[in-house]
Order: C-alpha cells, then sequence, then structure tokens
C-alpha cells in the first residue's frame, strides 16, 4: 500500500508542475484551468469507475472493504497536498474532494448497518457473491463441485424461507423491499456465472444444469414469497416502494455536506415563506381574469386551453426559440452557437410517464404527451397539466438557459468536476431562471403568470412535503392531497409526483434532493443580487462565469466569484436567505 501511495504522490507532484489543459468553448474563447488538482481528480474518478466496474454487486462485503481502502488511501495523498500552495481553483477542487471522501466513507459505514439488517433475509447472498467473485479472479469451478454449491443454495433459499414464514410478525417492511432488489440482483448474479459455464464446459453443463434450473426455481418462488406475503410487493399497478423517513440527524448531514448552513426547520419556513409570495402573485392574477378570490377557477380556465392532440411537440419547439430569442434580445448570457444547434426532441414512453408526468430536458426534450392507447381519463389529466401556460414556464428551465446549456458546458468546462455533482446547481440554475426571467417580464398575459406561479409554488410544496414527509410530520396521503388542494395539481400527476419521489426511483432516493430546486435557485439570486445589483460585474459576465465552473456546491461558487479566502476546513456559513419577522 506504501508503495502504492508513494506511486500517486509522484503523479501527483507532476501534476503541480504541468499547467492544466485549456479548454475552447463553442465562442471560440479560451479559457484557462488553473487547478493543479485536475489529474489527481480525474485519475480518482477513473480508478472508482474501474472498481464500480468490478465489483457486480453493491452489496458485497468485499466491495464495502475495497472501496473504504481505496478512499482512506486517497485521503492519505491528500492530506499530504500543501494547501497554501494551491491557486484558488486547486483549493475549490481540494474542499470539493474531501467533502466527497469524507461523504463516501459515512456512506460505506451505513452501508453495513443497513446489509446487516437484510442478512436475516438472504442468508445465501455471500455464497452467490463468492462464486461471482471467483470469476472475476478467474479461478474456475469443476462440474461436480459446481452441483454441491446449487443444491445448498437451493436447500439454503427453502430453509430460510419456512424460517421467515414463522416470523412473518414484525418484520420491517422497509427491510424487506430492500431484500427485494437483492434478491434480484443475486438471481441475475447466479445466472451470469451459470452461463459463463454453461455449454462452454461439457462437464459442467453435465453436472450442473438441472441443479441450476432447480435453484433458480427455489429463487423465483422465494422472490414472489418475498413480494406478496412480507410486505415486498409494489402496489398500485406501478413499482412504488416508499422508502422510510430519514429523520432529522440525517437530513442535518445531508445539508452539512450540500454546504447549506441552516436547519431542515429553517428551511421549511423557507419554502412556506416563498409559497406565501406566491400565492399573493396568483391571486393578482386570478382577479384580473375576472375569477375573484377563486384561484382553482383561474387554475381550470389555464389547464383547459390545452393544445389538441398532435399539437404538442410543435408548440415546445416554438417555446425553445421563443426562449431563446428573449435571452439574446437582452443580452443575458452567451449562447453558443452549437447549444442551440444540437437541441433535439423525443416524445416520451408511456411507461415513462408513469414516473415523470411532464416532459424532461437537456440536450434532449422528452415531451410528455398521452398516445392513443392511454386511458381517457388519463389522456385528460395529462394534457391538462402540460397546457402551453404550464409548458411556457419550464420550456427554458429545461433548454436554454437551463439544462440544456448547463449541460452543454459542464461538459466543456470543468468536466473533471463530475464526480461533485450538485443538484443544488443542476437543478437550481433553471429554477433561477425562471425567477429571472419573472423579474425581467418573459410573461406575457395572466395566464402566462398563472403557469409561472403554478411551477414556482411546486418548487415551494416539493420542500414542504418532501421535509414534512422525512421529519415524520407528513404521510404519502398528505403529501399528495398538498399538491392538489394548495397547488392545483391535477390528482394523477400529483400522485406520480409524490411516489415517484418518496419511494426513492427519482435521483436516487437522495432526501434532498426536491428542496435543491428552489433553494439552490435562491443562493444562485441572492449571489447575482450581491456581485451584479451592485455594480460589481455585469448580468452577462455573472452568468457565463457561473456556468464555467461545473456544477458544485454555490457557497464554493461565491467563494471563487469574490475571491474568497479558504482553508482546508472549509464549512458553509453563507446566509443567502432572509426570513421575514
Amino acid at each position: 500500500m506504501k508503495c502504492h501511495i508513494v506511486f500517486l504522490a509522484v503523479i501527483f507532484m507532476a501534476v503541480i508542475i504541468t499547467p492544466a489543459a485549456a479548454q475552447t468553448p463553442a465562442s471560440g474563447k479560451i479559457v484557462p484551468e488553473e487547478s493543479e488538482l485536475r489529474s489527481m481528480i480525474e485519475r480518482y474518478s477513473v480508478d472508482e469507475r474501474s472498481l464500480n466496474r468490478y465489483y457486480a454487486f453493491p452489496f458485497s462485503s468485499t466491495r464495502r472493504s475495497r472501496f473504504m481502502a481505496f478512499n482512506k488511501e486517497w485521503c492519505g495523498i491528500l492530506d499530504g497536498v500543501d494547501f497554501d500552495r494551491l491557486s484558488q481553483d486547486g483549493q475549490i477542487d481540494y474542499i470539493l474532494f474531501k467533502n466527497h471522501l469524507m461523504r463516501t466513507l459515512r456512506k460505506l459505514e451505513q452501508e453495513a448497518s443497513t446489509i446487516k439488517e437484510t442478512a436475516l433475509f438472504i442468508p445465501f447472498a455471500e455464497t452467490i457473491i463468492g462464486l461471482h467473485e471467483d470469476l472475476k479472479k478467474m479461478q474456475w469451478i469443476e462440474g461436480a463441485k459446481a452441483s454441491e454449491v446449487l443444491n445448498g443454495l437451493k436447500a439454503q433459499i427453502e430453509t430460510t424461507r419456512k424460517s421467515l414464514e414463522r416470523q412473518v410478525v414484525g418484520i420491517k417492511k422497509a427491510a424487506v423491499r430492500r431484500t427485494v432488489t437483492m434478491t434480484a440482483m443475486l438471481r441475475n448474479g447466479l445466472k451470469e456465472w451459470f452461463d459463463f459455464y454453461n455449454g462452454y464446459d461439457p462437464l459442467f453443463t453435465w453436472w450442473a444444469a438441472e441443479s441450476y434450473k432447480d435453484t433458480d426455481q427455489a429463487f423465483k418462488s422465494f422472490e414472489g414469497f418475498l413480494r406478496e406475503k412480507l410486505g415486498g410487493a409494489q402496489s398500485g399497478g406501478q413499482s412504488y416502494s416508499i422508502m422510510d423517513p430519514v429523520g432529522r440527524k440525517a437530513l442535518l448531514k445531508e445539508l452539512a455536506f450540500e454546504m447549506i448552513p441552516y436547519t431542515p426547520e429553517e428551511i421549511l419556513a423557507l419554502g412556506w415563506q416563498e409559497l406565501a409570495w406566491c400565492e399573493e402573485e396568483r391571486l393578482a392574477a386570478t382577479r384580473e381574469l375576472g375569477f375573484g378570490d377563486d384561484w382553482q377557477k383561474a387554475i381550470e380556465h389555464v389547464k383547459n386551453r390545452r393544445v389538441e392532440p398532435g399539437k404538442q411537440p410543435e408548440l415546445i419547439r416554438f417555446m425553445a426559440f421563443e426562449a431563446i430569442d428573449f435571452l439574446e434580445k437582452h443580452d443575458s448570457l452567451t449562447i453558443p452557437p452549437m447549444g442551440k444547434d444540437i437541441i433535439r426532441m423525443e416524445m416520451m414512453s408511456i411507461e415513462r410517464q408513469q414516473t415523470t408526468p411532464f416532459f424532461t430536458g437537456g440536450e434532449v426534450i422528452s415531451v410528455a404527451y398521452p398516445t392513443n392507447a392511454v386511458p381517457y381519463e388519463q389522456k385528460i389529466s395529462t394534457m391538462r397539466g402540460n397546457n402551453p401556460h404550464f409548458s411556457r414556464a419550464v420550456v427554458h428551465h429545461e433548454l436554454v438557459p437551463g439544462h440544456n446549456l448547463q449541460g452543454f458546458m459542464s461538459s466543456r468546462h470543468r468536466s473533471y468536476r463530475r464526480p461533485f455533482r450538485t443538484s443544488f446547481f443542476g437543478e437550481g440554475w433553471p429554477l433561477y431562471w425562471e425567477m429571472r426571467l419573472w423579474d425581467m417580464g418573459f410573461q406575457k398575459s395572466p395566464e402566462d403568470r398563472i403557469g409561472m406561479l403554478f411551477w414556482g409554488m411546486h418548487r415551494c410544496a416539493r420542500i414542504i412535503f418532501s421535509l414534512g414527509f422525512h421529519l415524520g410530520q407528513m404521510t404519502v396521503q398528505e403529501c399528495i392531497d398538498f399538491l392538489v388542494d394548495r397547488i392545483g395539481h391535477e390528482r394523477d400527476n400529483a400522485t406520480v409526483e409524490v411516489k415517484a419521489h418518496l419511494s426513492g426511483r427519482a435521483y436516487g432516493g437522495k432526501p434532498l434532493a426536491q428542496i435543491s430546486y428552489l433553494v439552490g435557485g435562491l443562493q444562485i439570486r441572492a449571489l447575482s443580487r450581491e456581485l451584479v445589483d451592485s455594480g460589481k460585474i455585469t448580468a452577462k459576465a455573472f452568468h457565463d462565469a457561473a456556468l464555467l465552473e461545473g456544477s458544485i456546491p454555490i457557497e464554493l461558487l461565491r467563494a471563487k466569484m469574490v475571491n474568497q479566502k479558504l482553508s482546508p476546513d472549509f464549512a458553509a456559513k453563507w446566509k443567502f436567505y432572509t426570513f421575514q419577522k
């Protein structure tokens, strides 16, 4: 291990001496990247991806041990770097890298307790993992021994099932749901192991083929038992498996990692305060439309202005370039010509619309709209939820200046920072533009204002229902009802929205994903007010500079822009939000 560390240290010293390569954006402007740690981080990323490819099972004890050792090695290497001799870019990368390593080690430690909890259900897991890892080491098994192992597995699976049948009461459903996923991976891994030999090794096939068939059948039956009898089944015809609330302590740790110096309760208060502002503006637009104080009628009016079948792609294309033209007219930021040229569109599959009822974006904008095969009520719900005014409010979120431009730039500038990506910038940047375009008067009519406010309130509601759930203050049904009754969602869309995110299917189950939109947007808006409104920098220069740093915590983006003095133990302190008394 010492030799390995010395070798990496030599590589790192070479990085210190070698200037980082400049990158050339589509505009032709040369933007140098000065960080001395760039090659070091790139090496870590490549090695991490190699290890992830090698270990097939994320819950393997050998994988966990290897990754613990791997990340501890890199902690040692990073500790040997003279922080004070680094440039500011290098210091930012040091802080990002250290934060990443510390969080990874904490997650690995947490995995140990999670895996211990599921060991009761799959005591045979290590046998299958061992077979798989022997293949990676190119250590072969003889046919007779393979048959013996498979028969032993079958007996162990059946014994485990009988044992669980006697103690159904008191078993945690969340642990069972995790086990269902792990069992499917184990069964697939056993198949891969069997297929490696089957047909190629005659003796293996002669001995093991029937044993494998019997074992696989026992596995299949065991999976069904977990789903149907122990509460691991998915409900409602859609695979939603609601996660357990993570609790306040876990939320505080996640906020610290994301460099958000507020408590969960303060973020909740932020959500409620922003929601109150949106509701006041919605009421003003409602009155302008002639509906008095009945905002539900205003929402109905807007939803019913949906386009006819076949017209949605044309509408989205018009709105995409409408936003680009508006931004270029106001000289708000640099939009590389290629960024506009490579925008593409696809129609979202009906299967995906079951978990994503609205369109998504990036280089490709994926349009949610029902096909002829969708039942009538679902057709109407989706069409109403993707009406022109709701859509106009967020096409620019998905394309330019949002995710499309963001992705275009991040893949060309400081792409080595990819391991440190945060949704507080990833989703905060497009949300910031929703707020800025409102301030610039992008909305043309009261209906447009209702549309923009709907999504603004939606982001507030995400803070309220996600933190409410994870703090144990709201049930899943209360979250759905909140979106319908307070925001104006279609019930089908609200159900998908809540369950997709609280099941962990969206954003990998990260508990802060839903708050990152509005909180990140407010951070960038606060930074803009600090620098642009004070006259220290133009709006265009601010926006262009922000896109060159990658998707990093916004407090570190601020540190770069204000040339803040940094330290190796940097922690978030920037209070970017003002609470009303």
